[in-house]
């Protein structure tokens, strides 16, 4: 008796989902097209990707090696213009090149591009603090202090493996500023913080020590 009902279960369930799929033929089957259409469409948009990266890193290339052979024709607008694609990869490196062979002076036009790389592009949150940190590394030559201050708080203000880096930066404005204080403030929180660089911090106990007396 237990099997019987056992078996009559069985064809029971199994013609209710039968029924199922019968009714909601037309749901499934768009259903189905659409998930092989996403997948389908996420492999063309890498594939692309991979494409454009591959071109990014020729034109990159090429710009360099033309610029160290003596031909800089139309150098600025084409590493600006790989600036622009806000590639995670490339975009840095052609504003690296820019700064390092003096190929734009501007500060206003280079923060510019700095900021168009760390608000635009999708870098990770260290590499995206690196660039922040190299921007107030580029500022700190002409900056006032608040806005030294503006830009590198955000890693200041972090857990970032920059943070002893941002400080340090801090420490050597004010003391080649002459304002002693500060620049020991600031050499003092090196020494205090947990993930501080070691050489870093080494570093900045020895300028206390040879620079503060302590």
């Amino acid at each position: 008796m237990d099997e019987e009902i056992s078996i009559i279960n069985t064809n029971t369930r199994n013609e209710k989902i039968k029924n199922f799929f019968i009714k909601n033929k037309k749901k499934l089957s768009i259903s189905i097209f659409f998930i092989i259409l996403l997948t389908f469409s996420l492999f063309i948009y890498q594939d692309f990707k991979n494409k454009n990266k591959i071109k990014l890193a020729e034109k990159y290339n090429l710009i360099a090696i033309n610029f160290i052979s003596g031909d800089q024709t139309n150098v600025e607008n084409q590493l600006v213009d790989i600036v622009m694609k806000k590639d995670i990869t490339y975009s840095p490196l052609a504003l690296y090149f820019l700064i390092d062979n003096n190929i734009i002076t501007e500060k206003d036009k280079l923060n510019q591009l700095f900021d168009v790389i760390i608000n635009g592009a999708k870098l990770e949150k260290e590499i995206k603090n690196l660039l922040i940190y190299k921007k107030g590394l580029y500022n700190s030559e002409f900056e006032s202090e608040n806005n030294l201050i503006k830009i590198l708080n955000p890693i200041i203000n972090s857990e970032s493996r920059w943070k002893s880096h941002a400080l340090y930066l801090m420490a050597e404005y004010f003391y080649n500023k002459n304002e002693k204080l500060k620049s020991k403030e600031f050499f003092n929180r090196i020494v205090i913080l947990k993930n501080s660089n070691k050489k870093i911090n080494l570093e900045a106990q020895k300028r206390l020590s040879r620079d503060f007396g302590e």
